[in-house]
């Protein structure tokens, strides 16, 4: 049951003009404050709020101030800006790993990790909760049952079969913007030749570029568009639940899969509380209740065991080759001359 005062007592905090953009700040106040958390995320409210107050039920003398940004926002408000933060929870993985690559994170050995798989963290900095595909959603008034392509070889056919009827409505991320969208393009270049072969379909086709995946999902249920690529499912399968006009497709061949996870900046004020709330997250996957009021899918090896093109993507130094300067910048110039061909 949802605590009362949570509703009465969610306010707007007022923005203090950081370097990094901010989309939403909000304070979950809590009855006998005796500490605050600041949290810097990722996460919609609509997908973490019910989180929030779930441990605040656990704790209640916490007040939580929750920050929402996007994923190279985070990566400045922590690594650039020195932003005070005690917890940043963010869906790209490799921007995560270099904060605490680069020591922007603390450890906690004390986490409790038993029944955690040893690849959903990283040196007892980076710690994984959520398992979340990145899938193909298509229009429903485009694409009859059936016809949905089911490989990227698939939908590179049915994009240069019939170019105007795909012209100016195929969505994807902008990767030079979107930290998770550049995570996923990496990772489809290193598993698929058929990467770039489908980023010069789709840039002939004059795609549009978003900067996150509740745009794309909105504007494909709406026949803006006949397709989105790469959008995160977890969201997909939240707005599935509440609009109709689109259908969720995960490849045949393989399905990047991210791990959201959760770091202490090394700016924490309220260590003690961070830990808290890391042992709340790693037991999310214990929580059936909080997975089906949030929509974030939890950390589960019987689902990767029983589909074999479910690709989690691992933690390790491999994460951080794309993320070297010159690698970097020659990646996304080859994106930007096969995708943005203007």
């Amino acid at each position: 049951m949802r605590l009362a005062y949570l509703a009465a007592l969610i306010t707007w905090m007022p923005l203090a003009a950081p370097a990094f953009e901010v989309e939403e700040q909000l304070r979950y106040s809590a009855p006998d404050e005796r500490s605050v958390l600041r949290v810097i995320s990722t996460a919609d409210r609509a997908a973490f709020e019910p989180i929030i107050e779930a441990f605040q039920r656990s704790s209640p003398s916490v007040t939580v101030e929750y920050t929402i940004t996007g994923t190279t926002d985070l990566m400045q408000a922590i690594g650039t800006d020195g932003a005070v933060f005690d917890l940043a929870i963010s869906s790209a993985m490799d921007l995560q790993t270099k904060l605490a690559n680069d020591g922007f994170a603390r450890s906690y050995a004390g986490a409790d990790l038993d029944g955690l798989p040893e690849w959903a963290s990283w040196r007892d900095q980076v710690f994984a909760f959520t398992q979340e595909p990145a899938v193909l959603v298509i229009s429903t008034a485009d694409f009859p049952p059936g016809s949905a392509p089911q490989t990227r070889d698939d939908l590179i056919a049915i994009l240069r079969a019939d170019p105007e009827r795909f012209r100016g409505r195929v969505g994807t991320y902008d990767i030079r913007r979107s930290g998770f969208g550049y995570l996923m393009a990496t990772q489809d270049s290193r598993n698929s030749g058929a990467f770039w072969r489908l980023m010069e379909v789709m840039g002939r086709l004059e795609t549009k570029l978003y900067c996150c995946s509740g745009a794309m999902i909105q504007d494909v249920a709406e026949g803006e568009l006949a397709l989105a690529y790469n959008v995160l499912g977890s969201y997909a399968r939240a707005q599935a639940a509440q609009i109709d006009g689109f259908e969720i497709v995960e490849f045949d061949d393989f399905v990047n899969v991210m791990l959201r996870t959760a770091l202490i900046p090394s700016t924490a004020q309220n260590e003690v509380d961070a830990r808290r709330f890391i042992d709340f997250l790693i037991a999310f996957r214990n929580r059936p209740d909080l997975v089906d009021a949030s929509g974030l899918p939890a950390i589960s090896t019987n689902a990767l065991q029983t589909n074999s093109a479910l690709r989690p993507i691992r933690f390790g130094p491999g994460l951080l080759v794309f993320l070297d300067q010159l690698r970097r910048s020659n990646f996304l110039r080859n994106w930007e001359s096969s995708v943005v061909q203007n």
